[in-house]
C-alpha cells in the first residue's frame, strides 16, 4: 500500500468518531422526516385525493385549501423556509440551530408536503375501475382507502416514498450549512472550511452509497409487491 493511501486511511480512522456522530445526527433528522411523511403526508395526500371532483369526499373548499398549502410549502426555497421557521422552532423547542432535533422541524414540514403530493399522484394514476369496484361492493370510505386504494397503489406509494426520502437527505445536507448538524455539516466543516477535501469526498461517498442502497431496496420492494 502506498504512503498516500496509508495516510488517507489513517486520516479516515482519526475522523471516524466525528463522522459516525454526524451520521447519527443525519439519522435523527431522517427518522423525524420519515415519520412525518408517513403519519401526516400519507393521510394528507389521501385526503386531497378523496376531496377532489367525483371522489367520495368531494369538497372544493378543502381540496383547494390543502392544495394551496402543499404548493406553497413545496415551492418555498428550503433555506428560506428554515429561516422563516426559526422563531417558531425557538419558541416551541428552545433553540433553532445546532441540534438535529431542531433541524428536523423544517424537514418534517417539507417532507409532509412532498410526500402528500406523491401520494395524491399515485392515487390519481389508478384506473377508474378501482373506484367502480369499490362502489359496487358498497365499500365505506375507510374500506375504499385501505382495501382498494392503498392495496392497488402500494408499489407506486413505495417508489414515491423512496424518491421523497432521497430528497430528505438533500434537505438534511442543507441543514448542515446553517449549523443543523449531520453528515452535510461534517462535509462542510472539514471539506470547505478546513480544505480537507479527502475527508469531504469520503463523506460524500458515504451519502451516495446510502442513497443507492435505499433506492435499490425501495425498488426491489415495490417490484415484489407489484407481483402479488
Amino acid at each position: 500500500m502506498s504512503d498516500a493511501l496509508q495516510t488517507y486511511f489513517q486520516r479516515v480512522i482519526d475522523y471516524a468518531p466525528s463522522m459516525i456522530e454526524s451520521m447519527g445526527e443525519t439519522g435523527i433528522m431522517m427518522i423525524f422526516s420519515t415519520l412525518a411523511a408517513i403519519l401526516l403526508g400519507l393521510p394528507l395526500g389521501t385526503f386531497i385525493f378523496l376531496t377532489s371532483k367525483n371522489r367520495p369526499l368531494e369538497n372544493k373548499f378543502w381540496n383547494q385549501l390543502m392544495n394551496i398549502i402543499v404548493n406553497i410549502v413545496r415551492s418555498f426555497p428550503f433555506l428560506l423556509l428554515v429561516i422563516v421557521m426559526q422563531p417558531l422552532i425557538r419558541a416551541t423547542y428552545g433553540r433553532a440551530t445546532g441540534d438535529p432535533i431542531a433541524a428536523s422541524f423544517p424537514m418534517m414540514v417539507i417532507s409532509i408536503a412532498l410526500y402528500a403530493r406523491f401520494v395524491e399522484q399515485s392515487l390519481l394514476d389508478l384506473p377508474k375501475e378501482i373506484t367502480e369496484t369499490a362502489q359496487a361492493f358498497g365499500a365505506t370510505t375507510p374500506q375504499y382507502v385501505f382495501k382498494f386504494l392503498f392495496v392497488e397503489a402500494r408499489s407506486s406509494l413505495i417508489i414515491g416514498f423512496t424518491t421523497a426520502f432521497v430528497s430528505f437527505i438533500s434537505y438534511s445536507t442543507i441543514m448542515g450549512a446553517i449549523g443543523g448538524g449531520g453528515i452535510g455539516d461534517f462535509a462542510i466543516r472539514y471539506g470547505y472550511h478546513r480544505y480537507e477535501t479527502d475527508i469531504m469526498f469520503t463523506a460524500i461517498i458515504i451519502i451516495i452509497i446510502f442513497v443507492q442502497v435505499f433506492q435499490w431496496a425501495g425498488l426491489k420492494l415495490a417490484q415484489k409487491l407489484d407481483k402479488k
